[in-house]
Parts: C-alpha cells; sequence; structure tokens
C-alpha cells in the first residue's frame, strides 16, 4: 500500500507543471522580446471579498508584468497597467497583449468580454495609459457580429447543447486580442470567444489604436477563446483553447499562407495542463534569443498554498513556461509541461546591486512599489524566503553579503543559505527597526563558504508578519 502510495506521489510529481511566478496570481500570459530581456505580461487575479467573504469571478483589472534575461529569475514589475487609468471607463483588465512599434509599446486588454482597449507607454514595464475615446473593437465593430438574413445577430451559441453564453451580445465574447505585425508592416488583431464561429481577425492602422476596414471571420473548428497568432517559416500559426465541443481545455491550433484566410490543419500543440482541474488554459507562443517557448496557466500555487476548494482555485492561477518545438514538416511538436524543462541561459551575477524583487520562487512574500517607479520585497514573516537560481560565487567565494534593509517594527534578521532553505548557512544579517519600512539602511555581514555555482536562499526568520523590507543586495 505504501509503494503505490509513494509511485502516485512520484508520478504526480513528475507531471506537475513549474510556476514561474509564485508571490501573487496570474493567468493569459503573453511574452514580448526586448532589448535581451524576456518580459511577460499576465491578468492579475486575486478574489473580491463581499459580505459573506470571498466572492469566485474573474475581476481582474490590472496586468502584472515580470521579466528575465535568463528564464529562471524572474524581475517583479508589479501592475503596469490598472483599469483606472482607462480614460473611456472600461471596468476590467483581462488577458493583456503587449507589441511594440513606433518606440512605443501598445498593450491591448479584453474589457470583460465586451470589448477590447489598447494602453500605450515608452517602457515595455509601464506606466500604460489609455488615453483613447473608447475600445478599439467591440460589439459594434462592423463584422464582429454574424447576421442571419434579417441583418439581426444570430445566436449561435444557443444552437449548441451546453454552449456557454457570453454578454448579451448573442453569445459573442469580444476579448482575448492577439496582436501580430507582420514583415510587410501591416497589423492584425485576432480575437474572440465563446463559439466556433466567432473567431475574428481585423485589420489595425499605423497608429495601433484604430482598425481598417471590418473584421473576418477565421475558421477554427473547436474554438472557445484564447487567441493567439505567431509566424513561422512565412506561415501563420492561429492558436486557441479549444475547448468548445470537449473538456478539459486543449491548446489547439491551425494555418495558414495567409493572415486572414485559409486556415486549416486543426492540430494540438498541449492538452490541459497537469495540477489545472480541468479548467481554462490561455498561452503564447515566442521566440527568446532564438529558442521557442509556450507560456500558458494553471492552479499549482493555489494547491501549494493550500485552497481547498475547486470553486476558488479556479480563480486563482498561475502562469508557467515551457520550450516548443517544431517538426521538419512545419508542424509543432505536442507540448508536454514539465516540472523545470526550461535550461537556465546563463549565471546569475551576485557582485552587483540586484533588486530584491529578483527570484527564481519565493514562499511568505510579495513586492510593493516604493512611489518612485521601483519596487521592494514585503509582507516577510518568519520563515519567509526567496531564491535566486544559479548563482555564480566563483572559485575564491564571497567574503561579505550587502543589504539596502528597513524596518517600522521589531525588525529580523536575514539567514544567506545555500542549496534550499535549510541548506547550508554562509552568513546572517541582523535587522533593527529603521523608523519606517522605506527608511533603509545599508548593512553588511561575513561571508564563508560561498564558492561555485550555487542556489541562493534567503530566508527570513523573527516575530510578526512584517519583519522587514529588503529593497536591494549584493555579495562583496
Amino acid at each position: 500500500m505504501f509503494i503505490t502510495f509513494l509511485l502516485l506521489l512520484i508520478t504526480i510529481s513528475a507531471l506537475a507543471d513549474y510556476p514561474i511566478f509564485t508571490q501573487r496570481y496570474t493567468a493569459d500570459p503573453w511574452g514580448l522580446e526586448y532589448n535581451g530581456r524576456l518580459y511577460l505580461y499576465c491578468s492579475a487575479d486575486f478574489l473580491q471579498t463581499g459580505p459573506n467573504g470571498p466572492e469566485p469571478g474573474y475581476y481582474m483589472k490590472s496586468i502584472t508584468c515580470i521579466s528575465t534575461d535568463d528564464m529562471k529569475n524572474w524581475t517583479d514589475h508589479g501592475e503596469v497597467f490598472d483599469v483606472k487609468d482607462s480614460k473611456w471607463g472600461a471596468h476590467l483588465s483581462w488577458a493583456p497583449c503587449v507589441v511594440r512599434r513606433n518606440n512605443k509599446f501598445y498593450l491591448y486588454y479584453g474589457n470583460g468580454d465586451r470589448g477590447i482597449g489598447v494602453a500605450v507607454s515608452d517602457s515595455p514595464t509601464g506606466p500604460f495609459v489609455d488615453s483613447n475615446k473608447g475600445p478599439v473593437v467591440d460589439h459594434g465593430t462592423p463584422g464582429v457580429l454574424l447576421l442571419d438574413d434579417d441583418n439581426k445577430p444570430k445566436m449561435n451559441n444557443a444552437e449548441a447543447p451546453g454552449a456557454l453564453r457570453g454578454s448579451e451580445a448573442w453569445g459573442m465574447w469580444c476579448f482575448d486580442p492577439s496582436v501580430l505585425i507582420d514583415d510587410d508592416g501591416q497589423a492584425y488583431m485576432y480575437f474572440g470567444g465563446a463559439h466556433p464561429d466567432n473567431a475574428r481577425v481585423i485589420k489595425l492602422k499605423e497608429n495601433m489604436v484604430e482598425t481598417d476596414g471590418g473584421a473576418v471571420k477565421v475558421n477554427t473548428p473547436g474554438f472557445f477563446e484564447a487567441s493567439y497568432v505567431h509566424k513561422y517559416r512565412g506561415k501563420y500559426y492561429y492558436s486557441y483553447a479549444g475547448h468548445y465541443f470537449s473538456s478539459p481545455a486543449n491548446i489547439e491550433y491551425v494555418v495558414s499562407d495567409s493572415p486572414m484566410e485559409g486556415f486549416d490543419s486543426p492540430s494540438l500543440i498541449m492538452s490541459n495542463p497537469p495540477v489545472n482541474d480541468g479548467m481554462n488554459n490561455h498561452h503564447s507562443i515566442f521566440q527568446f534569443k532564438g529558442e521557442w517557448y509556450i507560456a500558458y496557466h494553471n492552479r499549482q500555487v493555489a494547491r501549494d498554498n493550500k485552497v481547498a476548494e475547486r470553486r476558488y482555485r479556479e480563480y486563482m492561477r498561475n502562469v508557467a513556461i515551457d520550450r516548443l518545438y517544431y517538426n521538419a514538416d512545419g508542424t509543432i511538436r505536442q507540448v508536454i509541461p514539465t516540472v523545470d524543462g526550461v535550461p537556465q541561459l546563463k549565471n546569475f551575477d551576485p557582485y552587483k546591486w540586484t533588486s530584491a524583487t529578483v527570484m527564481a520562487h519565493a514562499h511568505g512574500v510579495n513586492t510593493e512599489a516604493d512611489g518612485k517607479g521601483g519596487r521592494y520585497l514585503s509582507d516577510v514573516k518568519d520563515s519567509s524566503w526567496i531564491v535566486i537560481k544559479g548563482v555564480d560565487f566563483g572559485m575564491h567565494g564571497a567574503k561579505r553579503f550587502m543589504a539596502k534593509v528597513a524596518s517600522d517594527g521589531k525588525g529580523g534578521k536575514i539567514e544567506i543559505r545555500l542549496g534550499d532553505p535549510d541548506g547550508v548557512m554562509v552568513g546572517s544579517l541582523e535587522v533593527n527597526n529603521t523608523g519606517g519600512k522605506q527608511n533603509w539602511v545599508e548593512k553588511s555581514c561575513l561571508v564563508s563558504n560561498a564558492v561555485g555555482v550555487r542556489d541562493l536562499y534567503l530566508v527570513f526568520r523573527g516575530q510578526g508578519d512584517h519583519l522587514l523590507t529588503l529593497s536591494s543586495w549584493q555579495f562583496d
């Protein structure tokens, strides 16, 4: 009996997904390569609290951004767009898409399922502001709704048993944007949801905030939501969450030689991920440093946080990432989610000041904005930790650890450990009350036996829920 249970645990571990961001809940990742870094833009999941407790639902009102240059250690840039920065009255911010053009970054988002807005920034980390007079597309955009012979919208959702209805606009979910700027400079937006007939593509003008002509229906068998289009060797790959006819959600795709028509040959990219409760998935496919990746989401972090009820986990997702490969004939090899299948691209240099918001994983921490465009590590409790993967201390090793720290409470200490949270301790830094959680002081401690390439754990000890805050650190 025990051996059977042990084998079951090993099997589950082997299939478990690999969360790359754990301090808050995120979903619907969109990848963008820029200046040697990969940026992921994600819906910011949270449970809204009502008079009777948590209220399950997709209430996302902001977009979270994280970035990396080594595919292991991610910088938490926080919320780079908040729906309150929409000038036309959008009230939700779902499933982002970010592209760069004209030296600006354009962030497209769904106002729930009722329309798609765009916010603009000069920086990949925002702040993004939507100063337009209305959405880029909505149910009133020509071609978005299919019309019958009497020029009335078809109620296509009602025709299929068990189909879900979207908003009152006859089942067309006008959301999940995917923007592709083609080699000739023409930009296309793909979107839609709730029915296989609801996938759409529309041209964008060069200003990226206006459409050019009407929307066109795309052939996407089994399509339900999560449009994503990328180009590979001259062909257009339209991938989507294809769980209209069956559950759970798979990521499927069709291919064409044209950006607006001719999509055919439906195939599978990824089955519903493990540790996802058979629920929705939303992905993006992109290159970084010449290699192809797929980002997606599941519910692993909610399980790790011991969220017992499935109805809550549905709205508490986390992003993950894996490699993606093509076959010789241009088809996509099916992706099998891994625990740790993405290699670290380079070792981490500890001998420079590093933001405390850089980490591979974390336990019991969060980050906060400092009001000056930066962020710091916060909500630190006893036994909280962060880990930085693949830190190269060199053959002679580190001698001293320095950190910019603050505390408005009793303070605590930072244990410097290698390998795991209970690994060998090579140093310990005491932090006292500094008179405020942003009253930073630079403190240091001696370090010994920190040599070679190791995983670095900063483990926090003390009494209370807000021991200290950490702005940045460096070894000497």
